[in-house]
């Protein structure tokens, strides 16, 4: 077995194949794992799904328990607020825990070279080739050499820029974003300064919408450019400081650790199989952040495809690995990149009275049991994996 990239995906779907002890190669372009922010909250039932492999705890210890997230209007305060607690009956995590995607990474990859598991950082995949018996994998070294390895099965985990899929020549149909977010974190303590904030706040302001998303040592402030300010300009220590002013005011201003722009995507490839390679996470679909069920989805599908890989190499028929797609694809069609693209619709609107009309559903929709119920399995992902488990 190959896996290429040494991802939160890449690396579940490692341990899953040592906890069943099916022996892999894995292959990871960098030389160390890198310390970005990436992605940073947990659902439910990820959580779920790292204790069964042993490494929740660890985890969580590193992380911050979120109990509620809400949605508000700036600087009124005005909010919705929605407690996970409301779905105690459904997961042994009733929480969103904020902490680096990259905490997790070094988690498991110490727990499978532990295991004995067959890692080599520094292998950038170059080439893929495969007939009916089996993968070949072309890696270049850190020193210009070129290595071949060979497995039953390739599972490609190498990320939204993936390699692998460039090599099957794949689409990757759906759309960009127009706006550019800009990350800039902070140690200022929000917290004591705008009245009950939850560690996940998605915000609309005048004309405009932020989001906070509180980490053990930091805060997260995804920023926009105003009315016609250019990228360039939005991204000035002036422009960020103006806006972390109107968001909470501070004498002594902000500091600032880092400013960095990206865009957003919503894309998908047709089939997550393609005869023995098996993409999982961003390399088979990337959505808006808005939400954040990318790593988690990336997560799902790494215990799905392990799963469905164990029971072809116990003696089910090839062919029964088409059923990852079956129930990973419309998942994340449906459940993933619909909800991810309807979150950002959502903040992205900029009429008073719509957004009024949103903030007033929301709120009844939280102080509904029944409601704020069923709205947290389906946000905490939790339905998505039920309706899945459910396709043969």
């Amino acid at each position: 077995m190959l896996i290429a990239g040494a991802g939160p995906v890449g690396l579940t779907a490692a341990l899953l194949l040592l906890r069943r002890g099916i022996a892999f190669t894995l292959l990871e372009q960098a030389e160390a794992l890198p310390d970005d922010l990436r992605a940073s909250t947990f659902h439910p039932p990820t959580l779920d799904m790292l204790a069964r492999l042993g490494v929740a705890d660890a985890l969580i210890a590193k992380g911050l328990v979120s109990p509620t997230w809400q949605i508000r209007m700036h600087p009124s305060g005005e909010r919705a607020i929605f407690d996970l607690a409301a779905i105690g009956d459904a997961t042994a995590h009733p929480y969103r825990l904020q902490c680096k995607q990259s905490v997790l990474c070094r988690i498991l990859l110490d727990e499978v070279r532990a295991q004995g598991g067959d890692v080599r950082m520094g292998m950038a995949v170059e080439d893929v080739a495969q007939d009916d018996d089996g993968v070949s994998v072309i890696a270049r070294d850190a020193a210009g050499g070129l290595h071949r390895f060979d497995g039953s099965f390739l599972i490609a985990a190498d990320g939204a820029r993936s390699v692998v899929r460039g090599k099957l020549d794949l689409a990757f149909e759906g759309k960009t974003y127009p706006e550019t977010t800009i990350l800039a974190t902070t140690r200022f303590p929000f917290h004591d300064h705008l009245p009950a904030l939850s560690n996940v706040n998605y915000v609309w302001k005048e004309n405009g919408t932020f989001s906070l998303l509180r980490l053990p040592d930091l805060w997260r402030c995804s920023l926009y450019p105003d009315g016609d300010e250019t990228i360039e300009d939005a991204l000035e220590p002036a422009s960020i400081a103006r806006k972390l002013q109107e968001i909470a005011p501070n004498p002594g201003g902000h500091v600032v650790d880092e400013i960095r722009p990206y865009r957003i995507h919503m894309r998908i490839v047709d089939d997550y199989r393609h005869g023995r390679i098996l993409l999982a996470g961003d390399a088979a679909h990337v959505n808006s952040p808005s939400g954040g069920m990318g790593m988690n989805g990336g997560i799902h599908d790494a215990h799905e495809l392990v799963a469905t890989l164990a029971a072809v190499l116990d003696g089910r028929p090839i062919a029964h690995l088409d059923r990852y797609t079956r129930r990973r694809r419309p998942i994340a069609l449906q459940e993933i990149l619909t909800q991810a693209d309807r979150n950002r619709a959502r903040m992205q609107e900029r009429d008073p009275a719509k957004r009024r009309a949103m903030l007033a559903a929301l709120q009844r929709t939280a102080g509904d049991p029944a409601e704020a119920r069923a709205h947290l399995l389906r946000t905490s992902m939790i339905d998505g994996l039920r309706k899945a488990a459910e396709i043969a």
